[in-house]
């Protein structure tokens, strides 16, 4: 006969796992939205019940005794075991939404297009796909993973780093065509430019990193959106801001231009998937992130870093 597995209570080893992940006996009582008192209360118990100190108080912070650093990748490796079998349960049995918030363009010229594959291979999530030009706000609305462009200073979410890309003039051949060519990047003054007014900024970035700050654009048109930006573009009407990934399919197939080939800059903001840290290992988000990762990896064709 199997003997008696010795446990300490599960709600200690919860309250513990909180406590050291965060070293803050705080933010593991806001986190599991009780007092701090009981966290200090569930801390006690298990270091009767284990014979020996976890942490170390001290007047404003805490530590991990050499014992508590010790057990604690251990609790945490056994919970992520448990929240892992139990979330792939739930995500292939359950008919649940898996919502991911993006930028329309980003959703429109690189998400839906990849979508059938990743359906194929994991028929059990449903994905929905929330298009906002707004930050996220994890905790007034039920997004599960956001796709977003830069890192707000938020401690409660985790971030994978995806891709950067470039920043480049677009055109269509028929703008071209009908204007004549540019060769002289001083020249754009002279050019209806279409700007996407929430990202004015990628003119601007792009100007002063090639040393054309002096150069003053005439705004043509104004939009809320690449995908409207690079559809006016497309019909030559105006002169954009490319920036990948939204505009390579466009140019391998000659829809757009790239005016000035050598004068490319690297957007300085980067691109990151988000979500809250208790959800990081979560089954759906691990399965969504290791397919999405698997894509920007295997996309040569954009070549993002």
């Amino acid at each position: 006969m199997r003997s008696k597995i010795t446990l300490p209570s599960l709600k200690s080893l919860v309250t513990f796992e909180a406590a050291a992940r965060n070293l803050s006996f705080k933010i593991a009582a806001q986190e599991l939205h009780v007092s701090q008192s009981a966290v200090s209360h569930q801390i006690r118990n298990l270091e009767s019940f284990l014979g020996t100190k976890l942490f170390i108080r001290k007047s404003r912070s805490i530590e991990l005794t050499p014992q508590g650093k010790n057990y604690f990748p251990k609790i945490k490796y056994a919970f992520n075991s448990i929240s892992e079998a139990t979330n792939q349960i739930l995500g292939e049995f359950s008919n649940s939404v898996f919502t991911v918030q993006l930028y329309s363009t980003f959703a429109i010229r690189w998400m839906i297009p990849r979508l059938p594959e990743f359906k194929r291979v994991h028929p059990e999530i449903h994905i929905r796909l929330h298009t906002s030009q707004e930050n996220v706000d994890f905790d007034h609305q039920d997004i599960d993973v956001a796709i977003m462009i830069g890192k707000p200073n938020n401690s409660g979410l985790h971030y994978d780093h995806l891709f950067g890309g470039d920043l480049f003039p677009v055109c269509s051949p028929k703008y071209i065509e009908m204007n004549g060519p540019i060769g002289d990047p001083e020249d754009l003054d002279k050019h209806s430019i279409l700007q996407v007014y929430p990202s004015k900024n990628d003119w601007i970035v792009w100007l002063s990193s090639n040393g054309l700050s002096n150069v003053e654009l005439d705004y043509g048109l104004d939009f809320d959106s690449y995908e409207a930006s690079l559809i006016t573009a497309g019909q030559g009407m105006g002169i954009a801001m490319g920036q990948q990934p939204y505009v390579n399919e466009d140019i391998q197939s000659g829809v757009l231009v790239e005016i000035f080939p050598n004068l490319r800059v690297k957007n300085p903001d980067r691109w990151y998937l988000a979500c809250l840290k208790q959800k990081s290992e979560d089954y759906k988000v691990k399965v969504f992130r290791g397919w999405l990762m698997s894509e920007i990896h295997n996309d040569n064709n954009h070549n993002l870093n």
